[in-house]
């Protein structure tokens, strides 16, 4: 049994090869790191449209109450850093399994907490835990997948993604105008901790993968010389554009939503981040077209579609501020499905601290701009947020057109 293994599983294709599109390994990864994404992205994201709830629960501004998701993301993003090194000591799935039942049971536990404080700490915790997953499957995919494969699977794993976020949305709003805030984190728990138990049985063990010992020491020089490429620390830092506003506009809407003149409730509210199916499309779409095309040719569109759907959210019409989030979800998801095949592939054998450190950066935009975002709100209304937001996405326009001038490290990394 190799050393990423939890259980005896037999494949067809021989230890050496790589998964390609259409073998059965392929459809198996595919199925697990869904399934994986899936649940991730909703443990994590559940929160999102509970801000106002905690507000009114709790007394909080919309800054404090951005905590929940800031605090998981903030610890997120460092633990990130050395996530990589246990899987590479402890082998890529085992990590991954643990990680995924692990925030499931804490997600479930936040149905028995009894003030903000407890909350605060458990999403925190969550942060430790979240980080086995994200940056893992990233170097699984990269290490596993055969090179002209891995776009499409890289795509279709951050539609898992997608279809996590929006679901976790969706069931936290609707549980919560039903019955309570507690009892929609305790159903959403529950849905993770099946979603780890197919994540278990379904993802082939690794081939390529080979166990290093756990030396923690030795995380700074990989990450230097990381930092030295030239085109790794503007994909990192467009990571922290991209997350910053994704999440910024999708924390504040609610707060939007939920007041006049749409006063919608929780359920209604929820049901706006269906718009997240969208990413499922676009993230295997723009990672299919970025392969073929050139990752330098497409990424810059990513960042231009965000600003196109900021600006729709400005309107007035109900319909057109949907179809703002809609435009914006579509750029985040083809933007973030193409920075994650492209770090992969420019890193070489180090892609686990490449994953990450591109994490890091991701989650931090999360964390940071997600709490600033709350300030803009506080202080300035929507306008606020989308002045903010639209000077981080013009931002993440000049990086990819700094991007188009790198030159590939071979012909297969664009």
């Amino acid at each position: 049994m190799r050393s990423d293994t939890l259980h005896s599983d037999v494949d067809e294709a021989p230890a050496s090869a790589y998964i390609e599109h259409g073998s059965a390994s392929f459809k198996r990864t595919i199925l697990a790191l869904f399934a994986a994404g899936f649940a991730t992205f909703a443990l994590l994201y559940c929160v999102q449209p509970l801000m106002p709830e905690f507000s009114r629960n709790f007394a909080l501004s919309a800054a404090q109450s951005s905590l929940s998701l800031s605090a998981t993301t903030g610890v997120l993003a460092f633990a990130m850093l050395i996530a990589g090194a246990f899987s590479d000591a402890y082998g890529r799935k085992p990590v991954m399994v643990v990680s995924l039942l692990a925030s499931s049971l804490l997600t479930a536990g936040l149905a028995l907490t009894r003030d903000w404080q407890e909350v605060l700490i458990m999403r925190a915790l969550m942060g430790l835990t979240l980080s086995g997953l994200p940056a893992i499957a990233m170097a699984y995919l990269s290490e596993e997948m055969a090179a002209r494969s891995i776009g499409l699977a890289m795509g279709l794993f951050i539609g898992g993604s997608a279809l996590g976020g929006m679901s976790g949305r969706l069931l936290a709003g609707v549980f919560t105008e039903w019955q309570s805030w507690r009892f929609a984190l305790g159903v959403i728990g529950f849905t993770g901790l099946i979603c780890g138990l197919i994540f278990w049985r379904a993802l082939p063990p690794s081939r390529h993968f080979e166990p290093r010992p756990l030396r923690l020491h030795e995380l700074a020089a990989p990450a230097r010389r990381l930092l030295r490429d030239p085109g790794l620390p503007w994909l990192f830092f467009a990571g922290f554009l991209l997350m910053g506003v994704f999440v910024t506009l999708y924390n504040y809407i609610a707060y939007r939503l939920s007041g006049a003149p749409y006063d919608l409730g929780q359920g209604a509210v929820g049901a706006i981040f269906g718009v997240y199916l969208v990413g499922i499309f676009s993230s295997a779409w723009m990672g299919h077209l970025a392969g073929k095309l050139g990752r330098r040719k497409v990424f810059w569109s990513a960042f231009v579609l965000i600003l196109v759907g900021i600006g729709l959210t400005l309107l007035q019409p109900l319909a057109l501020v949907i179809l703002g989030l809609a435009v914006l979800t579509f750029g985040f998801f083809g933007g973030h499905s193409i920075v994650s095949s492209w770090f992969g592939r420019r890193a070489g054998g180090a892609k686990a601290q490449a994953s990450s450190l591109y994490l890091f950066s991701y989650y931090m935009g999360s964390s940071i701009a997600g709490y600033c975002g709350g300030i803009f709100w506080d202080r300035f209304g929507w306008v606020g947020v989308v002045g903010f937001t639209g000077a981080l996405a013009t931002l993440g326009v000049g990086v990819a057109l700094r991007l188009q001038g790198l030159q590939p490290i071979s012909p297969e990394t664009h």
